[in-house]
């Protein structure tokens, strides 16, 4: 069963409703087909892709705010000889066509270091990621999955709702980005677990009152600022960490964070090389059962007792005059001043020194560049200082709260965050 919002589906309405659209969609005479899927209503976009599932057809999940000619780019890009569109008649798509292959999860990658790809996954290797996480991380069996995060996203549709039908669970689907209303479901629901991005669990945090608390929470897809990971921190009863990239799943989780870099420990399916210490940091490579290498770029080390331990992406690292600047180093000590809400900080090229630090904030008040920039001197040494410091009334994150800073930094470039505003030059 799953609850979405507050409505419940038995088991029943998505076998009778799945087996109606494979007959009406032709699946059961396509099960090598790969269809692209974008719906406004989750309990529709679901009942779709639980028939392909069982077709063992592909599907690359749509998020349901993506106007037509995106899903349409979307959906040809990753080879998608259908589109449903917000309806169950297909759009035949013009794309050359492919070597018939068994049923992937077509998915498409983040884009925050580098151009979005495609990323195909079979579902036996779905299976085996939802077996490994069920198996390994047991804390959460007497709970109740809240998922507030898109189910067109892994973390939502593998972590949250497969996962927890694996169970036997009933998760709970809430489609509303509002942060009342979703504390109303969590304090209805018995022991919740809540799936969300780190951006919607600080907001959450800062609403609760004083000495209450959400029974549990999960965090996943960037590394949460200090003074975000303590307000999150202190008001859950249990914390959560997952990691993972496009190309091999959930790769870690943290069954009790008590440092926001701290992934969490290695699922058994995966092996992982990478530094043994902060001062041997390396990229965190990761190799499946058939033992293919994945190049996360992302820099880490593992502990002695078996922590993965994130660091920053390698693509993130700013080089000033031969030395290394990790952005988070830089928006941890710019958030720690009072009435600073979100930071960014990113690299900027520079003549003397081939490369120097900008930064981008929001705050709930005008603040001088220089107030910024003295408050950031008491904390950091002088290469790690942002030489150019712009407030903006909010700090560009994508859906799934993640920040690219190649695309603030070409924004920057363009001089979109260039217009002046009170408090900033």
């Amino acid at each position: 069963m799953i609850r979405i919002d507050d409505r419940l589906y038995d088991e029943r309405h998505f076998s009778e409703t799945s087996a109606r659209l494979a007959t009406e969609t032709g699946l059961t005479q396509r099960d090598t087909g790969r269809y692209a899927v974008c719906f406004q209503e989750t309990a529709d976009w679901l009942s779709l892709f639980f028939a392909i599932r069982k077709a063992g057809a592909s599907v690359l999940p749509i998020h349901p705010g993506t106007p037509y000619p995106a899903a349409r780019k979307l959906a040809v890009g990753a080879g998608c000889d259908r589109l449903f569109y917000n309806s169950v008649t297909a759009e035949v798509l013009d794309v050359p066509a492919v070597e018939p292959t068994p049923g992937t999860l077509l998915q498409m990658s983040s884009g925050t270091t580098g151009a979005p790809k495609c990323i195909a996954r079979s579902w036996a290797e779905i299976d085996a990621e939802i077996e490994s996480y069920v198996r390994t991380f047991r804390e959460p069996e007497d709970m109740t999955p809240v998922i507030a995060c898109p189910t067109t996203h892994s973390y939502g549709l593998i972590c949250g709702i497969l996962v927890a039908l694996k169970r036997g669970q009933t998760p709970v689907i809430v489609d509303t980005a509002n942060p009342k209303y979703l504390l109303k479901v969590l304090r209805e629901t018995e022991r919740p677990l809540l799936y969300s991005s780190p951006a919607i669990l600080h907001t959450l945090a800062r609403l609760l009152p004083a000495g209450e608390r959400i029974y549990a929470t999960m965090t996943s897809g960037t590394l949460l600022p200090d003074p975000w990971f303590a307000d999150i921190r202190a008001k859950s009863r249990f914390m959560f960490q997952q990691y993972g990239c496009s190309e091999s799943g959930c790769i870690a989780i943290n069954p009790d964070v008590a440092a926001a870099g701290d992934m969490g420990f290695v699922l058994p399916h995966h092996s992982v090389e990478t530094g043994n210490s902060a001062e041997s940091a390396a990229e965190i490579i990761i190799r499946n059962g058939d033992g293919i290498a994945i190049h996360t770029r992302d820099l880490g080390y593992r502990r002695t007792d078996g922590m993965l331990v994130f660091v920053s992406r390698m693509d993130d690292m700013i080089n000033v005059s031969g030395l290394n600047v990790y952005p988070k180093d830089v928006e941890d000590a710019v958030m720690a001043m009072p009435a600073i809400t979100d930071a960014v900080a990113f690299r900027k090229s520079d003549r003397f020194a081939g490369e120097r630090v900008a930064l981008l904030f929001s705050a709930n008040q005008a603040i001088t560049p220089q107030a910024v920039r003295e408050w950031c001197s008491r904390y950091l040494a002088g290469h790690q200082l942002p030489m150019e410091i712009l407030q903006v009334d909010a700090v560009p994150r994508q859906a799934n709260g993640k920040i690219s800073r190649r695309d603030v930094a070409a924004r920057h470039m363009a001089g979109e965050f260039n217009k002046p505003k009170a408090g900033a030059a």
